[in-house]
C-alpha cells in the first residue's frame, strides 16, 4: 500500500499540516523541518494527491483549452507548446474540441463544460462571438486568446493585416499584377479574425501598388490542403491569366501548388506561390512564407493566463512578429 500523508507525518515527528505546508512550501515551516519532511516523503515514496492539494488550495490546477482543431499546423503547435508550459508549472490542460467543417454552422462554446472544472481559459485561433465571450468571462476565470483578438480580451498573436500587406508587397515587387487570394471559409467575418484581416492586407497593398482588387481573384481554401488544391483549381478556371497566389496559410499553399501541378502547371515559372506561418513541411516544395514563432505563442499565452491567475496584471496584447523567408515558389511573372 502506498505510503499516505500520515505516515510521512509520523516519520518525520510533525503534524500532516505540516507536511502539507512543507511539501506546498507554503510559509510559517523553518526549513530544518522542510528537510526533513522531503527526506521522509522521498524515503516513503510518497506522492500528495492532485485532488487533496487541489481542494487545500482552492484551485483545480488545470486550464480550459477551447480550440476548433487539433489536427492541423497551428492549432496542434500552439496546443503543444502551451501544454508543455503548463505542465512544467504543475498545471493540466482540459481541452475542449470540435470539427467545424461538419457543420452547417459553427457549434457555440458552452461555458458550463469548464465551470467549476478549470482555474483559467485559453482560447486558440476561434473567433467568438461577443455573447460567447461575455459568457466565458462570466464564469470568472482568466481568459487569454491565441491567434485571434477582440472584445478587449488579453491576446497574443501576430498582426495578421501586416502579413497580408508583407505577403502582397512581395508578389508586387517582383511585378506580379493579377494575385490571387486564397482566405479561410466564408463565415470568416469577425472583424478580428486572422483571415479577415489578411484579405484586407492583400487588398490595402494591392490598392498601394495602383491594382485595384478583383473579387473573382479571391477564393476560399478553408486552411487545408485539400482546401487550397480545389481552390487553386477554380480560380484558374475562372481566371486563367493569374500569375500569383497569396494563400492565408501554407497548408492551403502547399494545396495549390499540389494544384497547379495537377493542372499542368510550373510553380514559379507559371504561377508563384506564397503562404503564412513557416510550416517545416514548406521547405520540401521551396514555398515562400511569412514564419511565426507559434511555439513562442503558445507558450507565452500559457505563461500569461498563470500570471493572471496568481493575481498579476497581463497586458491587453503580445504581438510576435513575422520573417519573409524567400524560397523558389515565388519569382517574377512570365513574359
Amino acid at each position: 500500500m502506498a505510503a499516505g500523508i500520515e505516515d510521512v507525518a509520523r516519520a518525520a515527528g510533525v503534524s500532516t499540516a505540516t507536511v502539507s505546508r512543507a511539501l506546498r512550501n507554503l510559509p510559517n515551516v523553518n526549513e530544518a523541518t522542510r528537510e526533513r519532511v522531503r527526506d521522509a516523503a522521498t524515503r516513503l515514496g510518497y506522492v500528495a494527491s492532485p485532488s487533496a492539494a487541489s481542494l487545500a488550495s482552492g484551485r483545480t490546477r488545470a486550464i480550459g483549452l477551447i480550440s476548433p482543431w487539433v489536427n492541423r499546423w497551428f492549432f496542434s503547435n500552439v496546443i503543444d507548446a502551451a501544454e508543455r508550459e503548463l505542465r512544467a508549472h504543475g498545471y493540466d490542460v482540459l481541452l475542449y474540441t470540435f470539427d467545424i467543417r461538419r457543420q452547417s454552422a459553427r457549434p457555440r462554446v458552452d461555458p458550463d463544460v469548464l465551470r467549476r472544472r478549470v482555474d483559467g481559459i485559453l482560447v486558440v485561433g476561434l473567433p467568438l462571438a461577443e455573447d460567447e465571450i461575455a459568457a466565458l468571462v462570466g464564469l470568472g476565470y482568466p481568459l487569454v486568446c491565441i491567434g485571434w483578438g477582440g472584445s478587449e480580451q488579453t491576446t497574443v498573436r501576430v498582426d495578421d493585416r501586416a502579413i497580408g500587406l508583407a505577403a502582397t508587397r512581395h508578389l508586387t515587387s517582383l511585378g506580379h499584377r493579377r494575385i490571387a487570394h486564397l482566405t479561410g471559409t466564408p463565415d470568416d467575418v469577425h472583424p478580428w479574425s486572422p483571415p479577415v484581416e489578411r484579405e484586407a492586407g492583400w487588398r490595402e497593398a494591392l490598392r498601394e501598388a495602383g491594382i485595384e482588387p478583383e473579387e473573382d481573384l479571391l477564393e476560399t481554401g478553408g486552411f487545408e490542403i485539400a482546401g487550397g488544391r480545389a481552390s487553386i483549381a477554380r480560380l484558374i478556371e475562372r481566371r486563367p491569366d493569374l500569375t500569383a497566389v497569396f494563400a492565408a496559410s501554407d497548408e492551403m499553399a502547399m494545396g495549390a501548388i499540389l494544384g497547379l501541378r495537377d493542372l499542368g502547371l510550373r510553380v514559379p515559372q507559371d504561377v508563384s506561390v506564397i503562404g503564412v506561418d513557416g510550416h517545416e513541411l514548406g521547405e520540401l516544395v521551396g514555398l515562400t512564407t511569412l514564419a511565426q514563432p507559434v511555439d513562442e505563442q503558445g507558450a507565452a499565452a500559457a505563461r500569461l493566463v498563470l500570471d493572471m491567475i496568481d493575481g498579476r496584471t497581463a497586458p491587453e496584447s503580445v504581438v510576435y512578429p513575422t520573417a519573409l523567408l524567400e524560397r523558389s515558389s515565388t519569382a517574377p511573372p512570365r513574359a
